[in-house]
Formats: structure tokens, sequence, C-alpha cells
């Protein structure tokens, strides 16, 4: 396979608007440099045309950059042009209601899942995940019902891309294992996430189609354990994310 191209000062700049959006405050010059390995020559020059464009500012007092106004903008328009996002919320909202934990929608990039919306439960103790962060994919509840709706012969190539890092005690690292598990959830229609990436965190998610019947992304429930048992999740929960996962996907006019 040929290798792509990549114009290195593009990718450069894109690495520190990445550094800078991940630590969520100002950086200062140097720990930027050492954070994303190359000198600060390089980074300076960088943050400057970078700042000239809106897409870093500077603090008077301490020097240090943070993101701009621009990246806000940009984003702000991205999200807005999801039209997935505004058909899926009142949906999530009645998930949140039903169910009465914390709903994220998500999608698969890189073999990773990306959270693009959450509607939050009113619990005191409730799961959080921030807008635009991204986690693995092989042990998560979104991930894994995104996962197996990719082509079975394009399951190697993203597991490779994959670490199989183990959080807990109940993740599972064996590729074969996780493929198994993909076959079961695509034919089931859900998949469960029992404390893989989190101790005392359970996720069950369902696939969410467009009008191709692709599956574009994944919603889910999320919880502690305490309140989302195995016996509350059986007899009701996947019901209910597998139904509102339909809801969403009869919207963006799936048909069966």
């Amino acid at each position: 396979m040929a290798k792509k191209k990549v114009v290195q000062s593009v990718d450069r700049s894109l690495i520190i608007l990445e550094a800078l959006a991940d630590k969520g405050k100002p950086m200062a010059l140097s720990n930027l440099a050492e954070e994303i390995d190359l000198n600060i020559s390089t980074v300076h020059r960088l943050l400057n045309t970078l700042r000239l464009r809106g897409f870093i500012e500077q603090e008077e007092d301490s020097g240090k950059y943070y993101l701009g106004l621009k990246t806000f903008e940009i984003g702000n328009a991205a999200k807005k042009n999801i039209n997935l996002i505004s058909i899926a919320k009142p949906y999530m909202q009645d998930l949140v209601d039903q169910c009465n934990e914390t709903t994220n929608l998500a999608i698969l990039d890189e073999g990773e899942v990306v959270y693009i919306e959450q509607v939050a439960s009113t619990n005191m103790v409730k799961m959080f995940a921030q807008i635009g962060s991204r986690g693995p994919a092989y042990c998560t509840g979104t991930g894994k019902a995104l996962l197996a709706y990719e082509d079975p012969d394009q399951w190697s190539e993203l597991f490779a891309k994959m670490d199989f890092g183990k959080f807990t005690d109940n993740t599972k690292v064996d590729s074969e294992v996780l493929r198994a598990e993909l076959k079961e959830i695509r034919q089931q229609g859900y998949a469960i996430d029992r404390g893989e990436m989190e101790e005392g965190v359970r996720c069950v998610a369902a696939p969410i189609k467009n009008h191709e019947g692709e599956v574009i992304a994944a919603v889910s429930v999320s919880g502690p354990s305490i309140r989302l048992t195995e016996k509350y999740i059986e007899e009701e929960v996947i019901e209910t994310v597998v139904e509102i996962a339909g809801q969403i996907s009869a919207r963006l006019g799936y048909r069966i």
C-alpha cells in the first residue's frame, strides 16, 4: 500500500491544537514543545501563525498558549452541521427519563470511539464523558456496538490499531475473544460493557442506522453497576436502548 503523503507543517499545527485541547488549560511554550516532541523554535513559529489566524491565544501575564475563539467557532459549526445530533438529542433525553442514567452518542474513528453528544442523568453519582473525547472501542459498549457492524473482513485491520490494554479484571484483551463477541453482538443487536473499561460501571449500547442501513453511530446508557444490575439490564434496559436506537434510525430514514 502506498504511504499517505502528509503536509508536515499542517500536521504539526494540528498536533499542537490537539495537545492544547487534550491538556484543557494554557501551556507554556517549553511544556508544549516537550509534550509533542518538537523543538521550541518550530513550535513557536507554528504558534505565531495559529495565533494570527485566531486558533491560538496567548496570556499576557504568563505567556502561556491556549485554544482561541476560532477553534470554538469551527467546532460549533461542525456540531450544528451534524444532523444526527439534533435528531438524536430528544430521543437521548427520553432514554435518560426512562432509565434515569446518562446516555451517550458515539461514532467510530480509526478503531476508537468518539463521544459526540451526551445527556446526563440527574443522579448525584453518574457517568461522564467529555464531548469530543475518545476511548478504546474494544472494551466500551458503544465501541463494541459499532465495531460489530463493521465489515468482518476489516476486523483484523481494526484490531491492529488497538493496543488491547487491560483496564480492569473484566477487560477482554484477546482479539479472538473480541471477534466472537462482535459476532454475537451483530446477531442480537446490542452490546454490553460489564466493567471492562471502568470498574463498577456497566453500559448497554445499540447501533443507529441511516437511510441506507449503514451503522453510523451508537447510543448507550451507562451507570454504576449498583444501579445497572444484571436483572435490570436484562429485564428493561436492553429493550429500551434498542427501541430508542431504532427510533433514531427511523428518523434518519432507516426502514426494516
